[in-house]
């Protein structure tokens, strides 16, 4: 909201997660004035896109999805999922596969991802739907399992984990991240900011950086970040509306 009510000098830049396309239409849902809109941010680059991954302990029963899936269908709200959130990154893929597979699960949310990881190893809830780099290394460490993602194909870190288009279930979500600048920067100061993001998009050090934590550049340059941001925008709605008033 700061950003897109800023000056549009080029100075005053934001680093987004994808939430940022569910929270105009939440506020909507809850009959509240959006903090902002979509039309006040120029997209500048998209620099990351995780798919996110269904996760269980790794001492639950599901030692793959259709056993999650089937007890999920034939136990209404028995399986809990932590989120970071209502509508959040960690909610929302979570109410698309609901409506994919006509399940119910209980929606448990924290207040970030951290909390939400935490209470799935202490047995609070059971599930969760996560960027890999949060849980690959407490899965390699034989405490979580992951039973699907919602990319595409393999992922490099999970390279075992099927896709849920792979499973036969149309859906796909990814916690991306992009720069954003307030509506009315001039083109030139826009340009120059691009330049800048392709350069750390190729910058050796900081891909070798990106990797050692755990994910990568999935680089998008203006404009095929701005017709990305309308599609998962449009899609995103859809699955808020489903959602519906939450407290």
């Amino acid at each position: 909201a700061q950003v897109a009510k800023a000056a549009p000098d080029g100075y005053t830049v934001l680093m987004a997660l994808s939430s940022l396309v569910v929270l105009p239409e939440a506020d909507r849902i809850l009959n509240r004035p959006p903090m902002f809109e979509l039309s006040q941010l120029i997209p500048v680059a998209r620099m990351t896109a995780d798919p996110t991954v269904l996760v269980v302990r790794a001492d639950s029963p599901w030692k793959t999805y259709q056993e999650f899936i089937a007890y999920a269908r034939g136990n209404p709200s028995k399986i809990t999922f932590g989120s970071s959130g209502n509508y959040g990154t960690m909610h929302v893929p979570m109410e698309q596969l609901k409506a994919a597979t006509n399940s119910f699960m209980l929606h448990v949310p924290y207040t970030g991802a951290g909390p939400a990881i935490l209470g799935l190893l202490s047995g609070q809830v059971d599930a969760v739907a996560t960027g890999p780099a949060s849980a690959v290394g407490q899965i390699k460490a034989g405490k979580l399992r992951a039973l699907a993602h919602w990319g595409e194909g393999r992922l490099p870190l999970l390279p075992e984990v099927p896709s849920f288009k792979e499973l036969g279930v149309n859906i796909g979500y990814s916690q991306w991240a992009g720069i954003f600048v307030p509506a009315g920067t001039p083109a030139a100061v826009v340009n120059k900011l691009r330049e800048a993001a392709q350069f750390a998009a190729r910058d050796e050090k900081t891909v070798q950086a990106m990797t050692t934590a755990g994910t990568s550049f999935q680089f998008q340059d203006a404009p095929a970040f701005d017709a990305f941001v309308k599609e998962d925008a449009k899609a995103m709605a859809s699955v808020v509306r489903r959602i519906g008033k939450v407290n």
